[in-house]
């Protein structure tokens, strides 16, 4: 478990040394990350004994409180289960299938795979006596989803939308100075979207402790009224007294700069609200000077909120907030601190190549890297609530973000939802939007929506008034939502006409909101139906729709629109249009599912980026298409190209703004020479060869990584006898890893039907036909002994618990499938005697070291099929009569050692995501393919 200070996780050193020059003491607060140690099964859907008895009792978790039972019940045993970290998504673990959702990539977990569809998660914490008399609660970023949460057995409520964070108040049901059981039941049988949406609890899970009087959950909300060289930074803060404290408590804000040094600070004495009350509490603090929060220089001031009680610190809880100015302006787009920017955006759904929805924070930083050094600055969260971290990553890195609610809707289920996204997320300097629905084809051009839009953006209003609403439109831009909402988002160019919408209209700003859903297939240059290819070449993918290059000039050209944001940044899981199975991704991204940039990228940066880009495509391996006319592109921002082949020209050519360049050239193999001149001076050049044969492999440290973190993202290729990247290799490489683990594989290809992750399969097998005879003597047989068959009956029948025998012969069986002498196969023995000996194929097993109740079993006594238990034991006596007696045995655990990690190259490239062990000084990663020179990377 590790501590996190106040409200982050990561806090630098320097951060922590101003805290503590101007803390008196130490905050009773505390925010402990819980993704460690976790046990995880499937349940079932429907099977209660798959679901292993859950709600199955007479007095069940919803009949009286404190009845979990099953796994909900605090000493239910879950040793057998697997051991994991979180952030944790079943479903990518999964295999694929045709029968499998189109929506959700086919995989074999979620609706139509009952088995799937329920996942069980436990783990224990030891919470100390001297935490009595602090609040305790549990904190989840999202579970996905209609989740149900335990606490040593106690129900603590249902969260159905996989992307709600929520909390928890377990103070009444801790066992202070002992252990603490927590129990998360997620099913995933329904989907909210209509795109991948992973399983399980897939964002970070804490504990938190704080002072009966405290800062209540989100409860500061931070705003900047700038003026000249100056600003004033308005803070609210919500307290919240669960105790019964009567009294004066302190407030005390600190502001500190992005330097953090102490610019600014106010405190005031009040009286603290009444028991189970809040109380809100405004102050206004003084800033000179102040640096602003943009794209380019993402400054970032942290508030501290102290409560203070008799002199003493009882709470603190910081804040980061940027201090900027937004503008939508209808004539002229979009401001952002007073000065005009074109929003460059992308739409992203949450799921990434290898890791499903279970992204490790560093991940989140990488993605959005790649998408500023694609030239994009604004992100649009594609459509629900984003995990915090990738707020964060927006704050810092300096990305526009538009924050969106999952559903549109007027009534608690609705707003509730949007109220919490927004109290969550307002304070980020990032957010300057937030969308409350998109394509609601069924409300979007009638009363009904505009009813509905009317209430939610007023609402939001009232949480925030100082970001605009919008709402993504795309069946025609003429009424309903289209005529109240805020700021107009346009859903593609070919869904109605924008400039008769805008002069309709002359007073609503507007902006692209989803434009593109163009189709590519990274490194493929021609189209293929059959094999689900679709061209990188930039076309108009469907008559209603229009290229990049189309999309993004109708856009730059009208000063009224603020911008585009590009259907979608990355390729993600589901939605494989224009195909369906076996493709398993979307082919909309400019990227893939890696983050592998498909040649679209290299359009954006010549026109979303100012230094010098020249781009070349395709490559130019094309053996048996020699002197055969291939289509030659250039996409750059020079004023002219030159395009050499074997040195020699063929012609150069002026470029239009927002444009590229075509060549028709007949393919003879050797160099394709692009040169790019500014003012009529070569500035730069860029080359693709033909490369010989694929001879080694290359691992390679991506530079979007964190610097320093536990996770890393390494690009896999190979490379000819010189060192050339081969742009259409396929080789499959086998990977291993010391110091470390791999979390996933990828190669962007959007029909691999390879599996994302190797992992140890481990299945529960139950032991069946369990009897019982009594033994004569307390004195454990060291063999088994012949049993009269006659004497065998269902164990634990009509027993009397006042007149038992000495001891009890029971008798079980259980079946085992295939690789027995590969697997490792345990029996976990639940005590239903005082004193054990177990038997196995009539031979005896000892216990293990590590643990007295489990039983490792040799494979040289199992056998393939039926197999025989037998425990002989001294029973269990009843101290009360109403003492419930366990009857189970126990279970088998097999454990199937997975294949070596391995994966495909898909046009020379693939993609591994390694994790350092915490002990390690380095990870080792090693990486060799038939015909192909090993490598290996430390990192």
């Amino acid at each position: 478990m590790k501590i996190v200070s106040v409200q982050r996780i990561f806090l630098s050193v320097s951060f922590l040394l101003s805290c503590l020059a101007f803390a008196q003491n130490k905050s009773e607060r505390e925010l402990i990350l819980m993704d460690k140690d976790w046990r995880f099964s499937f349940g079932h859907l429907y099977d209660t004994e798959k679901d292993f008895g859950h709600a199955t009792g007479y007095f069940s978790y919803l009949t009286k409180t404190g009845f979990g039972d099953g796994p909900a019940a605090k000493d239910f045993d879950d040793r057998a289960w697997r051991k994991l970290d979180l952030p944790h998504d079943w479903a990518v673990e999964q295999e694929f299938s045709e029968k499998g959702s189109f929506s959700h990539g086919f995989k074999t977990a979620g609706k139509g795979f009952p088995e799937k569809s329920i996942g069980w998660y436990r783990k224990k914490i030891n919470i100390t006596e001297t935490d009595n008399g602090k609040i305790i609660s549990l904190k989840f970023d999202g579970v996905f989803r209609n989740s149900k949460v335990f606490f040593n057995g106690y129900y603590l409520g249902t969260e159905q939308s996989g992307y709600n964070g929520f909390e928890y108040d377990v103070t009444a049901y801790v066992n202070y100075g002992g252990e603490n059981t927590i129990v998360v039941r997620a099913d995933a049988s329904m989907e909210e979207g209509w795109f991948y949406e992973g399983a399980g609890i897939y964002r970070h899970v804490y504990l938190q402790k704080t002072n009966p009087v405290h800062v209540a959950a989100n409860g500061t909300y931070v705003t900047s009224q700038l003026k000249n060289n100056s600003t004033n930074v308005i803070a609210d803060v919500t307290i919240e007294n669960k105790g019964n404290y009567k009294g004066s408590i302190e407030i005390v804000q600190t502001v500190l700069d992005p330097q953090n040094k102490q610019v600014a600070n106010f405190s005031e004495n009040i009286v603290a609200p009444e028991f189970y009350q809040t109380i809100k509490h405004s102050s206004k603090l003084y800033v000179e000077n102040p640096l602003l929060w943009s794209i380019e220089s993402p400054n970032l001031y942290h508030l501290v909120t102290q409560i203070k009680q008799n002199g003493k610190v009882i709470d603190d809880y910081e804040t980061t907030f940027g201090i900027r100015t937004i503008e939508f302006d209808p004539e002229n787009g979009f401001f952002l601190n007073g000065k005009p920017l074109k929003l460059k955006g992308t739409n992203n759904h949450q799921d990434h190549a290898g890791i499903g929805t279970a992204l490790s924070d560093e991940i989140q930083y990488y993605r959005i890297k790649k998408l500023k050094e694609m030239g994009s600055n604004a992100y649009r969260c594609s459509h629900h609530p984003p995990t915090p971290e990738l707020l964060k990553a927006c704050d810092e890195l300096g990305m526009l973000v538009i924050d969106e609610t999952r559903l549109m809707g007027i009534n608690d289920y609705h707003l509730n939802d949007l109220k919490r996204m927004m109290e969550r997320d307002r304070n980020h300097p990032s957010i300057f939007c937030w969308s409350v629905g998109n394509e609601e084809w069924n409300i979007e051009g009638n009363i009904v929506g505009e009813r509905i839009t009317n209430v939610m953006q007023n609402f939001a209003k009232s949480i925030d008034p100082t970001r605009p609403v919008t709402v993504g439109i795309s069946s025609g831009f003429k009424s309903g939502i289209s005529s109240v909402v805020e700021i107009m988002g346009y859903n593609y160019l070919g869904n109605g006409d924008i400039d008769t919408h805008r002069n309709q209209f002359k007073s609503q700003p507007g902006m692209g909101t989803e434009e593109g859903s163009t189709f590519a297939t990274r490194g493929i240059y021609f189209t293929d139906d059959a094999k689900h290819y679709q061209s990188a070449y930039d076309r108009k993918p469907r008559p209603s729709f229009y290229s990049i290059e189309e999309g993004w000039k109708f856009y730059a050209e009208r000063s009224y629109l603020a911008g585009m944001f590009i259907w979608t940044g990355f390729d993600y899981r589901g939605e494989p249009t224009p195909y369906g199975w076996p493709s398993v991704t979307s082919y909309f991204g400019m990227m893939d599912v890696c983050g592998f940039p498909k040649d679209n990228v290299f359009y954006l940066k010549s026109w979303w980026r100012t230094e010098p880009i020249l781009h070349i495509m395709p490559h130019w391996n094309w053996s048996g298409m020699e002197g055969k006319e291939i289509d030659v592109w250039v996409n750059s921002n020079c004023d002219e190209v030159e395009l050499l082949l074997n040195k020699k020209s063929l012609g150069k050519k002026k470029m239009q703004q927002n444009s590229h360049l075509e060549w028709k050239v007949n393919y003879a193999p050797g160099t394709l020479e692009a040169i790019g001149f500014k003012n009529g001076k070569k500035v730069l050049s860029e080359i693709q060869k033909t490369t010989g044969k694929a001879e080694n492999i290359k691992l390679s440290v991506d530079k979007e990584n964190v610097p320093n973190s536990k996770n890393t993202v390494v690009t896999v290729e190979v490379t000819d006898k010189n060192g050339l990247h081969v742009p259409t290799s396929n080789d499959e490489i086998t990977f291993s890893i010391k110091g470390g683990k791999i979390l996933g594989v990828g190669n962007g290809d959007p029909t691999s039907l390879e599996k994302d992750q190797f992992l140890d399969a481990i299945s529960l097998v139950q032991i069946t036909n369990f009897q019982e005879q009594k033994g004569v003597t307390a004195t454990l047989p060291q063999e088994l002994q012949n049993y009269p068959e006659s004497d065998w009956k269902t164990a634990f029948k009509d027993r009397d618990y006042k007149n038992q025998a000495p001891s009890y012969i029971y008798r079980g069986e259980f079946e085992l499938k295939n690789n027995l002498a590969s697997s490792i196969v345990s029996f976990f023995y639940k005590k239903i005697g005082l004193e054990t000996v177990v038997f196995i194929n009539g031979n005896k097993v000892n216990a293990s070291a590590e643990d007295s109740q489990k039983y490792i079993l040799d494979s040289a006594i199992l056998k393939e099929g039926k197999n025989t238990i037998h425990v002989v034991a001294t029973p269990l006596q009843k101290i009360k009569d109403w003492d419930v007696m366990n009857t189970d045995p126990g279970i088998i655990q097999v454990i199937t050692p997975s294949e070596p990690w391995k994966r495909k190259l898909f046009n020379g490239y693939a993609q591994i995501i390694i994790q350092k062990e915490e002990s390690a000084k380095e990870v080792i990663l090693s990486a060799s393919a038939k015909g192909l020179r090993a490598a290996s990377l430390k990192n």
